[in-house]
């Protein structure tokens, strides 16, 4: 049976998509003709909506990936998910860098951006965050100068057991995770203290 969840996220990051870059298209057009009429760079106004049509962008191919139907047999480019990452946390303060192969499973990839949404919780104030890939395993590190891991978010993922009931929207990759890392046939090993966090599959 299809994971109608992961089904209906995908079905709304696709809608979404189009009108989006229509609009950043739309923007772009606007700032061209506005510099050939008047000779002026773009005002206030279109830069914080391009930034914000940007931002927009960014998140929707993050939650396509991490949240819609991997598919069976379907590959992603490494690039993609490294220019994911970089839309996604780009001005914020967190730094992420990412190591994939050329090529990886979609499967490999999503859940690769669920354990990134996990780690980000843990990290409020901002910090490093690294995604490797070595000898068919991929970790990921975090660092900052306070890690702050709430127990009723992380503790089923160390237990192996489901996430509860009371998880909020924002928190919904900690139920996905350990769906996500069944369907890839690995286990999590996870390891923190104070100022950092490492999560391995």
């Amino acid at each position: 049976m299809s994971d109608l969840t992961a089904l209906v996220g995908s079905r709304i990051c696709h809608d979404l998509i189009s009108p989006i870059g229509a609009i950043g298209n739309g923007m772009e057009l606007l700032a061209m003709a506005a510099a050939e009429t008047h000779g002026e760079a773009p005002g206030e106004e279109l830069a914080l909506i391009s930034d914000s049509v940007a931002r927009a962008n960014a998140r929707i191919r993050m939650f396509r990936l991490a949240f819609g139907a991997a598919g069976e047999d379907t590959a992603v480019a490494g690039r993609e998910v490294c220019e994911i990452l970089a839309d996604y946390f780009g001005g914020s303060r967190l730094s992420v860098t990412a190591d994939p192969p050329a090529s990886l499973s979609r499967s490999a990839a999503k859940t690769a951006l669920l354990s990134v949404l996990c780690a980000e919780t843990a990290l409020p104030r901002g910090g490093r965050m690294a995604l490797s890939w070595r000898d068919g395993r991929i970790t990921l590190t975090a660092e900052a100068e306070r890690m702050t891991l709430e127990p009723r978010l992380w503790a089923p993922l160390t237990d192996g057991q489901p996430s509860g009931d009371d998880l909020r929207p924002a928190e919904v990759q900690f139920a996905l995770l350990p769906i996500a890392l069944t369907d890839l046939g690995r286990s999590l090993s996870l390891g923190h203290d104070e100022t950092s966090l490492t999560l391995a599959f």
